[in-house]
């Protein structure tokens, strides 16, 4: 029989030996650097263990070749066409738009991803919409499936300005114009007036085309800014659009060139603003998706603003329970758009908005590192968000073909 105090000093010893041993495994808490409560891993380090910060054993890969294969078994639906016809407010198919045989081409595709109208949002004007409609209204299919929007020249803002757009806008709204835009970023951003300074989006020279959007009825479709990563003073390593800035240098905006992020959504909600009757679609969700309770406020304070879904799935889906509710919430001023045509992306869209699934890919590495999630939208706000909001502001759209 052992005595009970030697039975004790056994077990003591040999979880000391264990504890002794675990600490040295590779991986083991007294390994790497140390690091004070908040403060960030040297760079090359990543954080093994609270406190803890250790290197990579073998050469890292760069985050272009860093592709790690989910092993996360989930039930997936894909939805290669949408589940109501849907009205792409945010096209740019001009491309297809020249010929009889381009725009047949065009149909194929955009019955097979169940776009039953696409909007080219291409700033078309005078001769060129008119050339560009003869041809639409020329196909037996084409003339209720495509549309597009009127462009506005802002160059030269002054003196009579006002008066030449109106004309203008008024001659292309007949020619077949179901809105204007897309508006661009360059308002803002880059254009400049007759006497060469910065032409601000909330300019009062440009009130009397808004008005007579208004009195016109249609919808201004408007993009302002870019994400606000791009007006960050530098490209570094906590910026989430690194790798596109990388990519595209061109994409960033310096503070030291540009006005700020926060000086554009300034400029563009009074613009909302001044023109309480005008009615204004902000492209890309306004780059607020990102922040939903922001991009609510603006819906609650200006009834005259709806926005649409171009380009920001990766906000969308990575948030499916605030998005699912936001879209629920506002489902009368969300319309669809995509942006780029390229056909093989819209299926993302859908999943997202149809389904549940979990965990699936975005189709650019460089908008987004990370995954998306279903947001499980009910039918009756799809058919808002496909169809229904669209044919409510923008009257000169087709009427028939709709689900009910």
């Amino acid at each position: 029989m052992i005595p009970a105090g030697v039975r004790l000093s056994f077990v003591i010893s040999v979880l000391t030996l264990s504890a002794t041993a675990v600490s040295a495994q590779p991986g083991g808490s007294n390994q790497g650097t140390a690091i004070k409560p908040g403060e960030a891993c040297p760079a090359g380090m990543t954080e093994i263990r609270p406190g803890r910060c250790m290197q990579p054993q073998v050469p890292p890969p760069s985050i272009v070749d860093y592709r790690p294969r989910s092993t996360l078994v989930t039930s997936e639906h894909k939805v290669p066409k949408a589940k109501y016809p849907a009205i792409d407010i945010h096209g740019h198919v001009r491309s297809w738009l020249t010929s009889p045989d381009s725009i047949a081409r065009l149909l194929t595709i955009l019955d097979s991803i169940n776009i039953g109208v696409m909007v080219s949002a291409d700033n078309y004007s005078g001769e060129q919409l008119q050339r560009v409609m003869a041809l639409i209204n020329s196909s037996p299919r084409g003339k209720d499936r495509l549309r597009v929007f009127a462009g506005i020249d802002f160059r030269n803002v002054g003196p009579g300005w006002a008066e030449k757009a109106i004309e203008q806008l008024r001659a292309d709204v007949a020619a077949g114009a179901v809105g204007v835009g897309e508006v661009s970023k360059g308002l803002g951003l880059s254009i400049t007036k007759a006497d060469g300074s910065r032409l601000r989006i909330d300019d009062r020279a440009l009130d009397p085309v808004w008005r007579e959007c208004a009195r016109l009825g249609v919808p201004v479709f408007i993009h302002t800014a870019d994400p606000e990563e791009f007006f960050r003073d530098s490209i570094d390593y906590t910026n989430e659009r690194w790798l596109e800035l990388a990519l595209f240098p061109q994409r960033r905006y310096p503070p030291s060139r540009y006005p700020s992020f926060d000086q554009l959504m300034t400029e563009r909600d009074n613009l909302f603003r001044n023109n309480p009757q005008t009615t204004f679609i902000a492209a890309h969700m306004g780059w607020h998706a990102n922040d939903l309770p922001r991009l609510g406020k603006l819906l609650s304070e200006r009834p005259n603003v709806y926005v649409e879904v171009g380009a920001i799935l990766y906000d969308i889906g990575r948030q499916p329970r605030a998005a699912h509710d936001f879209f629920v919430k506002f489902q009368d001023r969300v319309l669809f758009g995509k942006d780029s045509f390229q056909p093989e992306e819209y299926p993302y869209y859908w999943r997202v908005f149809e389904t549940r699934d979990d965990y699936f890919d975005y189709y650019r590495d460089y908008h987004a590192f990370w995954k998306l999630y279903g947001i499980d939208l009910p039918d009756a706000v799809l058919k808002k968000l496909y169809y229904g909001n669209a044919l409510r502001i923008a009257r000169r759209l087709p009427r028939t073909g709709w689900s009910r």
